[in-house]
């Protein structure tokens, strides 16, 4: 379900998160979503490990980087979640926001 061609869902968390960055920052977000989607590239869209299906959008601009969680629908063909996003701050993807992922993706298949 990792093929080219997706359309990308951004949820209420989600777009909250990109109106709080600035225009520059937000047009890289575009920029890096835009270049996975022609392209399967894990520096900027990769599933994470043991996360039961939670992929993340990467982005770096001057040494911040910033990250958008998302997952495929199951029910559609091509088609990716964006739950939320986040500045990481440490090496690894905080479990916390793993987490809020999985369940936003609850929410979203109403089994919460």
């Amino acid at each position: 379900m990792n093929g080219n061609n997706f359309e990308i869902l951004f949820l209420p968390q989600a777009c909250d998160f990109l109106d709080t960055l600035n225009e520059k920052t937000r047009d890289k977000i575009f920029y890096d979503i835009d270049k996975s989607r022609k392209g399967r590239d894990s520096r900027v869209f990769k599933k994470l490990e043991n996360t039961d299906g939670i992929w993340e959008f990467r982005t770096d601009l001057k040494n911040i980087e910033y990250r958008l969680l998302a997952f495929w629908d199951k029910n559609k063909r091509a088609f990716v979640v964006a739950t939320h996003g986040f500045v990481k701050k440490t090496q690894k993807t905080p479990s916390k926001e793993i987490k809020k992922a999985q369940q936003i993706r609850k929410k979203y298949y109403g089994q919460e």
